[in-house]
């Protein structure tokens, strides 16, 4: 039997690749069983709330509070997220399919970044995470108080849409608690060989459990998008040139703030992730048209995902290069 650092190094050494199978396993058993599938649909959180506060593990409260003081850092994520990436949703929505539900499913998650896990996957890219996190109650706040506007420019039904409760729960849920518990996990292996033994063997179950998240969301969510694919096949296209052209654009902001590497890699994975599985329940709770703008929000965050993973193996490489 391997020791269990071989095994944890052997896991990371081939994340990619388990990641990129479990959304290809997620999509066969979304596709195949799609029943069972959608049950999953409640573990999606707790999962995520589980991966965070691994990746929070990481992270200690000293670097954290460092973070704030980077006002560069933290400049070039609000003028990304919240100037440059609504120009590009502005002159991509003129590609989306003309119906309204689905115009505003897509307009909703594009417009809001991500501050879930964004975090873990700018963490495996070789970003630095821990000033993704600080940065997560400026994004909060500032896609609470934007999004309705950009949505009243580009559809005038933004009012309705955005209610401050999603949010603020999932930041509970997916931010306060998962740190807290951390910083409480810390300071026990701080003073006892078990309280760092319980640390290190979280921190171990990080690639399970991002494989365990990366299967869940898609196969539970799979039987929605294919049900209605006909109908929301137009976005496909938009979310990746949007991918695309917001990594193309973080590169730029990065160089004009003439960020070092970490702090780089992490500016460009938050304009280039979004808040999908937050911004679901408000798509879900339209009074017409929930489902198909709840499909259009779920399609984006598949061809994230996808997206991520190969975004990660290509920040890996350049890493190795340096």
């Amino acid at each position: 039997m391997p020791a269990p650092a071989t095994v944890v190094d052997r896991l990371e050494r081939h994340q990619v690749t388990l990641y990129l199978a479990a959304i290809l396993a997620g999509l066969v058993v979304g596709l195949l069983a799609p029943s069972p599938a959608e049950n999953l649909e409640p573990a999606i959180t707790p999962l995520l709330a589980a991966l965070l506060y691994v990746t929070f593990l990481q992270i200690r409260l000293s670097d954290l509070l460092a973070s704030w003081r980077d006002r560069g850092f933290m400049v070039a994520v609000l003028v990304l997220n919240f100037a440059l990436a609504p120009l590009l949703v502005a002159v991509l929505s003129l590609a989306l399919p003309a119906d309204d539900s689905i115009r505003l499913g897509a307009l909703l998650v594009l417009l809001c970044p991500c501050v879930d896990y964004v975090v873990v996957f700018a963490g495996l890219g070789g970003g630095d995470a821990r000033r993704l996190v600080a940065a997560t109650p400026l994004l909060l706040l500032a896609q609470m108080l934007l999004t309705p506007l950009y949505l009243l420019v580009l559809m005038g039904d933004g009012r309705s849409v955005i209610e401050p409760e999603p949010f603020l729960w999932a930041f509970l849920v997916l931010i306060v608690c998962p740190l807290a518990l951390a910083w409480l996990t810390q300071a026990w292996a701080d003073r006892s060989a078990v309280g760092r033994r319980t640390s290190d063997g979280a921190v171990a179950t990080m690639v399970p459990l991002m494989i365990a998240v990366l299967f869940t969301a898609v196969s539970s969510q799979v039987p929605l998008v294919g049900s209605r694919f006909a109908d929301i096949a137009g976005v496909i296209p938009v979310y990746a040139a949007f991918l695309v052209g917001m990594v193309a654009i973080g590169y730029v902001v990065t160089r004009l703030f003439r960020l070092t590497p970490e702090p780089a890699t992490a500016v460009v994975f938050s304009g280039a992730t979004r808040n999908s599985l937050v911004v679901l329940p408000l798509a879900l709770a339209l009074p017409v048209g929930a489902e198909l703008a709840a499909a259009a929000v779920i399609t984006q965050t598949l061809v994230e995902l996808i997206g991520m993973v190969v975004l990660v193996w290509a920040f890996t490489c350049v890493a190795r290069r340096r």
